[in-house]
């Protein structure tokens, strides 16, 4: 299951004093869910069935806001975007229905359904700050069920949570590590490669090499794991010369006997048709693979190359 964002909707029972306080609540959640899609968080808010009929406000349900002309339009075309295919208990896998229907979670003696499904199927409960308690990156809920001999377990458990796009930056890590997680082969890789690397540009011939990996292959998670990595470093890249210094890649370029006799093999085709050198690359981890890449400008990197290691001078491999 793709990581994906489910509403407490515990957050909706405190109406905001009057209708323009709800309006900035409303814009609040939604800064915050922009910065979770930006995040590569999947652009799904999982709700109740009847979370039109709440009332943010004396009189004015989330019904009244959608179709409120003093709201921005693209704010209304957002939340609807997001709201419109999944309810909280619909459409999610069998084992995430059955762990859901088997755990209750409570915050604070109330029962918090959206809390629960987030917790039972890892995705990022979010809430609108309609209250102090909401204003945190985590939650403490008490998390209950049943273990294979019926009897009952209870503990408290801290989950991950946000009510501002501060509470998401926080978790980037977690979201990054989650999203790798469920990548399932190459072809998913690629297909998504726009949603999970903005910064990165890839050659053609890196579609066949991506492609090719399979579920379970030992290279798949080191290729996600680098290009991730990447992508983090490009995108905080704004002026100067590019360097992977402060990040856990092990880097480096060509010699120069290498470039003399195998210049060829590192020049590819690149998506603006120019063909370009390729010489620095990423060696990953536990397999003998590389990734070339070309630092164009900063805050965008081609990828020229992902698989084995390319021959030099002393490894003709």
């Amino acid at each position: 299951m793709d990581l994906e964002m489910v509403l407490n909707e515990l957050s909706l029972l405190t109406p905001a004093a009057d209708i323009p306080s709800a309006r900035r609540l409303m814009s609040e959640l939604i800064s915050t869910l922009r910065q979770a899609t930006t995040s590569g968080v999947n652009r799904v808010l999982r709700t109740q069935n009847d979370i039109n009929i709440i009332e943010i406000a004396p009189n004015y349900p989330i019904a009244s806001w959608r179709n409120d002309n003093e709201v921005s339009r693209e704010e209304r075309s957002y939340f609807r975007t997001l709201t419109a295919k999944a309810p909280v208990w619909v459409d999610a896998i069998e084992d995430i229905k059955n762990n859901f229907d088997l755990s209750d979670v409570y915050y604070q003696e109330m029962q918090a359904i959206g809390l629960g499904f987030a917790l039972v199927s890892n995705s990022i409960p979010v809430s609108l700050l309609s209250n102090d308690c909401w204003d945190a990156s985590y939650l403490q809920v008490k998390f209950s069920c049943m273990d294979e001999d019926g009897d009952i377990i209870s503990e408290s458990v801290d989950i991950i949570h946000a009510s501002r796009r501060q509470h998401i930056q926080n978790h980037i890590n977690w979201i990054q590590e989650s999203i790798r997680r469920a990548i399932y082969n190459g072809l998913e890789l690629w297909d998504r490669r726009e949603e999970f690397f903005p910064n990165l540009d890839f050659c053609d011939s890196v579609a066949r090499q991506l492609q090719s990996i399979l579920n379970g292959q030992l290279e798949l998670q080191a290729v996600v794991d680098t290009l991730f990595t990447i992508q983090e470093c490009y995108s905080t890249w704004q002026t100067g010369a590019f360097s992977l210094k402060n990040y856990s890649l092990d880097e480096s370029g060509e010699s120069e006997s290498t470039l003399n006799q195998y210049a060829r093999e590192r020049t590819f085709t690149c998506p603006d048709g120019q063909r370009r050198l390729f010489e620095r690359h990423v060696k990953l981890r536990f397999c003998n693979w590389r990734i070339h890449f070309f630092a164009e400008k900063p805050g965008k990197v081609i990828i020229g190359y992902v698989g084995r290691h390319l021959p030099t001078v002393k490894y003709r491999t």
